[in-house]
């Protein structure tokens, strides 16, 4: 599972290279042996704290630890960067309007901004209390019904097919004078789980529906899979991960027999037309940050872009009344709402927020922890290191050392978490591995410590009792552990 290289996986990367092809013999042999898990937990690892590389962020840790620049990017791209963050800031209004360079929003919303959603560069949450639901929101897909539409699929056409009359998501919000789409209704249900020594932890299982629905029933077979925000810190070097070091991770039969089988998340690069791997969002379905960043701008704030031109966002057919609305283009400032310059910005800014160097890395609890996050197995998905890619598009991100704690596959977390939803090459039952990097500072930086794709955990112990499928064995494992070793893996991931 951490070779450099291995055999192509049938339609899991077919067509891909399978080694680095962008280093030499030397180089190779020099970055397996970086990458090669530590069996050494009384100290730390070489360059362990600058989990970022060279763009790790020193700064203070404070409420805006997530949103600082790659610390290697040159005085022009900090420039750069710094357009890119207002425009990610920007409140966009309802046309037509006397700001015309900010106006287009929805007409259907379920953000005015990107910041709206994505809390100081952070994690969203769900709705707790008064708080809204700006930052999670339902997904909505069908089965496909006809061979035209199964083609699209598989072909990669279409990540999803949306719901006939709301589209791909449920938005909340809308301008003035249209009706929204509906209100997110969540019920959970605690159920106790026992850990081997006894102590009692409280799971709280949800259950979604829709309130309110404005433009009458949804189709039957609609699915709702919530999404909460996800942090943006790393993006770009995600992206610069060489292919070949995705792949040989990939193991979807199983070989090794180790009850892990993750699989590469294939996608349609928008900008090439041709598959590459996904790397961004829940399920993986996105290949690039300029794709996840345009699919954010028409999905979420109903603002067209080059990528997306659609001026109506996720308006359907069936909707009539927002169809009518007007949209804010002008031919004199470009195609679309917001044309390249904006996407290219926000994109560049995404691809750039600074991962924060790690604390307490020589701590003796933390270093008790991580052993245990290895002795368990959590490394066969949360793998902890690469070296990105000579050739990144941005200097910044070439040949660095990251430390993300993700193989970014898709695994089978079991029927807990299941949403049944398809989306791209992910089941219903599949989610692709989050990072690690930035975990411990969720509560300073958003003020919670919910976790998972729709925070339904509570805190990180809540969260690793959730996992399953191919996960099972770790979670076992954790609930087997006495208090004293759960603690320590814990503080080993609030480390990170």
């Amino acid at each position: 599972m951490f070779a450099l290289s291995g055999p192509g996986w049938a339609a899991d990367g077919a067509g891909l290279p399978q080694i680095r092809d962008d280093l030499t013999e030397k180089d190779r042999t020099r970055v397996q042996r970086v990458v090669r898990p530590t069996g050494n937990f009384q100290s730390p690892e070489r360059f362990e704290r600058m989990q970022g590389g060279a763009g790790t962020s020193t700064k203070l840790v404070n409420r805006d630890a997530l949103s600082q620049f790659n610390a290697n990017l040159s005085f022009e791209q900090e420039e750069t960067f710094n357009l890119g963050n207002a425009l990610f800031r920007k409140l966009w209004v309802s046309s037509p309007s006397s700001t015309l360079a900010s106006d287009g929003l929805g007409p259907l919303f379920n953000a005015r901004a990107c910041q709206s959603c994505h809390i100081k560069d952070g994690r969203g949450h769900p709705p707790e209390g008064a708080a809204d639901a700006t930052s999670m929101f339902l997904r909505l897909a069908r089965p496909a019904r006809t061979d035209e539409e199964r083609k699209a699929l598989e072909d990669f056409v279409v990540a999803s097919l949306p719901d006939p009359v709301y589209g791909g998501q449920l938005q909340d919000l809308a301008v003035p004078g249209l009706k929204a789409e509906g209100r997110m209704v969540i019920a959970y249900e605690e159920q106790p789980v026992e850990l081997a020594d006894g102590t009692v932890v409280s799971l709280r299982r949800p259950d979604y529906s829709v309130a309110d629905l404005g433009y009458g029933p949804m189709d039957t077979e609609t699915t709702l899979s919530p999404r909460m925000t996800p942090q943006m810190i790393g993006m770009g070097l995600i992206e610069a991960i060489h292919p070949a070091d995705l792949l040989a991770h990939a193991d979807p039969d199983d070989r090794d027999g180790d009850g892990v089988s993750g699989r590469v998340a294939m996608a349609r690069d928008p900008a090439t037309g041709k598959l590459a791997i996904g790397r961004f969002g829940w399920k993986a379905q996105n290949a690039t940050v300029r794709q996840q960043t345009a699919d954010a701008f028409a999905g979420d704030i109903g603002i067209a872009t080059p990528d997306n031109p659609a001026g109506h966002g996720d308006c359907t057919p069936h909707q009539a009344e927002c169809l009518a609305f007007p949209t804010g283009e002008q031919a004199d400032l470009g195609q679309t709402e917001a044309p390249d310059p904006v996407l290219e910005l926000v994109t560049f800014y995404s691809q750039n927020l600074a991962v924060p160097a790690r604390r307490l890395v020589d701590d003796g609890p933390v270093l008790a922890g991580k052993q245990t996050f290895y002795t368990l197995g959590c490394t066969s998905c949360h793998v902890p290191k690469f070296v990105t890619s000579r050739r990144a598009a941005t200097e910044a991100h070439r040949f660095q050392l990251i430390w993300p704690y993700s193989d970014f596959l898709l695994h089978d977390m079991g029927e807990g978490l299941a949403d049944g939803q398809q989306v791209g090459s992910a089941s219903g039952r599949e989610w692709r591995t989050p990072p690690l990097w930035g975990t411990g500072l969720t509560e300073i930086v958003n003020d919670h410590t919910f976790f998972l794709h729709d925070g339904r955990a509570r805190n990180l112990t809540e969260a690793i009792l959730w996992h399953g499928g191919e996960a099972q064995n770790a979670r076992d494992g954790f609930a087997g552990l006495d208090k004293t070793e759960r603690d320590n893996l814990l503080k080993f991931l609030e480390s990170l």
